[in-house]
């Protein structure tokens, strides 16, 4: 059977999937259990999703999911079906996302378990794509109504955030593309635990006015 370009994109995406979630471990960034879900747009109805794990994750391992929830290729262990709707909340809300991640990410989580949004106090946030404090969506059961509702409130009244704290649960991020969102993944992370580290010796400092701008023109001339 000839290959479709269908096929070709799915591929490409499945083995993205696999990468961001490979980079994540490699960064060190998950938690002890390794919990986390990955996904990737694959049109406006569809999206590939991982089965119940990333640890060890193989392309041909990711399932097909539609965003109304049915499995449409590959298989799920329960725990993974609870979270398509969190992830198709995205996907309908931000027609650009590429991407998202899910993770317990230690020190993110640490400040959605306090219910206090992240600041964004370090330069690889505005780098890769978090300019903003990442805001906490208000708690509910896991894959509920009520969380996914949240979540939809959240990004209505925040529509540049790359990023969400699920209060007492953990951090979830979307992006262009995989690579792109385990990027910001780690940058978050890194900005967590710079923030738990400087409450120490006197709190975090904000960014002085421009700082922003002075990234991207940075970027910018490195590009040119």
């Amino acid at each position: 059977m000839a290959t479709t370009d269908a096929d070709t994109v799915k591929q490409e995406r499945a083995r993205q999937l696999a990468d961001a979630a490979e980079s994540l471990f490699a960064a060190g960034v998950m938690s002890h259990s390794g919990h986390a879900n990955l996904s990737a747009r694959l049109d406006g109805e569809r999206l590939l999703l991982t089965p119940g794990f990333v640890r060890g994750l193989r392309p041909e391992q990711l399932a097909v999911v539609g965003f109304d929830g049915q499995v449409l290729e590959g298989e799920l262990q329960s725990v993974s079906t609870e979270i398509i709707a969190m992830h198709s909340t995205i996907y309908k809300a931000r027609p650009h996302v590429g991407a998202v991640i899910h993770t317990h990410s230690p020190s993110a989580t640490a400040f959605a378990v306090a219910n206090r949004p992240l600041p964004c106090r370090t330069e690889p946030m505005l780098r890769f794509g978090q300019a903003e404090d990442v805001p906490v969506v208000p708690w509910g059961p896991r894959g509920s109504d009520v969380s996914v509702r949240g979540m939809a409130e959240v990004l209505e009244q925040r529509p540049t955030t790359a990023s969400v704290l699920l209060a007492n649960h953990g951090l979830l991020v979307f992006g262009p593309d995989p690579a792109a969102t385990a990027h910001l993944v780690v940058a978050i992370e890194e900005s967590a635990e710079a923030e738990i580290a400087a409450a120490a010796i006197g709190g975090g400092v904000d960014f002085p006015p421009g700082a922003q701008e002075a990234v991207r023109a940075s970027i910018a001339r490195a590009s040119s």
